[in-house]
C-alpha cells in the first residue's frame, strides 16, 4: 500500500488548508473541510477493514452509510495541517446505522472531527440529492464576505446582485447566486439543517457575522468558488471606501454575459 500522507486526496487537503490559512480565511482553528471519497481511493492506502476507533454521531447520517470521508479535526489550526496531518486530519467511514463514525486513519492523540461535521454531512446529503458528483464541503471566514454581512442587505437577491456586479466572472462562476441564513449558533443541528436546506439551491451559503460555506465537485472548484465571491466582496469593500459605486455592470450586460457563457442566472435576480 502507498503511504497515506502521500495520497492525492490527503495532499489536496494539506494544500487547500494551507492556502486558506495563508489568505487569512481560517485564523486559529477557524474553518473546516470535508471531502467525500470513493472506497477504492481509500483502499489504495488503507485496509478499510481496520477500524481504529468508533465515534458517536449526534444525528442520523444513514443516507451516507458506508461512505468514506477525510475531514479536518476539531480545534486544529490550519497552519499546522501540513506539519501534523495525522493529528489534524482523519479518514473515516459512516457506520451502517448512520449514528457513528468508524475511524480508519488520523485524528491522533485522541483528536476528533470538526464540531461542524454534522453541518458538513447534512450539506453533503443535500448537494448529492441535486448533484451526484458533489464531493467537497468547505467552511471558512473569508474576510470581505464576512465584513459585507455587517454593512449590506442580507436579502439573497441583493447580496447576489452586488457580487455579480463587482466582477464580470461572478455570474459565470455562480449563476445560481448566493444563499444566506440568519445568525445561528455554530456546531448545532439547527445551523446544519438551515445550511443544508439552502445547499439544494446554491453552492454558496453565507453565515452572517461568521463566514461562508461552499461546495463543489472537487477541491479546485470549491476553493475557486469561494475565492471568486471573496474577490467580489473585496472589490465592494474598496469601492465603498472610495466613496461608493458610481457605475457598474448593467442587467442588460449581465444577460448578455450569461448568454455568451451559456449559463442561466437565478430566476428573478436580473431585471
Amino acid at each position: 500500500m502507498k503511504d497515506v500522507i502521500n495520497a492525492k486526496f490527503v495532499q489536496e487537503m494539506i494544500e487547500v488548508t494551507s492556502n486558506m490559512y495563508r489568505l487569512g480565511w481560517d485564523e486559529r482553528n477557524g474553518g473546516n473541510v470535508s471531502y467525500l471519497l470513493d472506497e477504492n481511493q481509500v483502499a489504495e492506502v488503507l485496509d478499510v477493514r481496520q477500524v481504529i476507533r468508533t465515534m458517536k454521531l449526534d444525528f442520523d447520517a444513514s443516507k451516507l452509510a458506508g461512505r468514506y470521508f477525510i475531514a479536518t479535526g476539531s480545534g486544529k489550526y490550519f497552519k499546522n495541517v501540513a506539519s501534523h496531518p495525522s493529528e489534524c486530519l482523519g479518514i473515516f467511514r459512516i457506520a451502517k446505522d448512520g449514528h457513528a463514525l468508524e475511524l480508519l486513519w488520523g485524528f491522533e492523540n485522541n483528536s476528533k472531527p470538526t464540531s461542524e461535521l454534522p453541518s458538513h454531512l447534512m450539506s453533503h446529503i443535500a448537494r448529492l440529492s441535486v448533484d451526484p458528483e458533489n464531493r467537497i464541503v468547505m467552511h471558512c471566514h473569508a474576510t470581505h464576505l464576512l465584513a459585507m454581512t455587517f454593512t449590506h442587505s442580507l436579502a439573497e437577491r441583493d447580496f447576489t446582485r452586488t457580487l455579480w456586479q463587482m466582477c464580470t466572472e461572478c455570474l459565470v462562476v455562480f449563476p445560481e447566486g448566493v444563499s444566506t441564513i440568519p445568525w445561528l449558533v455554530p456546531g448545532t443541528s439547527e445551523i446544519g439543517e438551515a445550511t443544508a436546506a439552502k445547499m439544494k439551491a446554491t453552492r454558496l451559503v453565507v453565515w452572517p457575522f461568521h463566514g461562508i460555506y461552499g461546495s463543489g465537485k472537487d477541491m479546485d472548484e470549491t476553493f475557486g468558488l469561494i475565492e471568486t465571491a471573496e474577490k467580489a466582496a473585496q472589490i465592494y469593500t474598496l469601492t465603498q471606501a472610495q466613496g461608493g459605486v458610481k457605475q457598474t455592470i448593467s442587467d442588460t450586460d449581465l444577460h448578455n454575459l450569461a448568454a455568451a457563457f451559456h449559463v442561466t442566472p437565478r430566476a428573478g435576480y436580473l431585471d
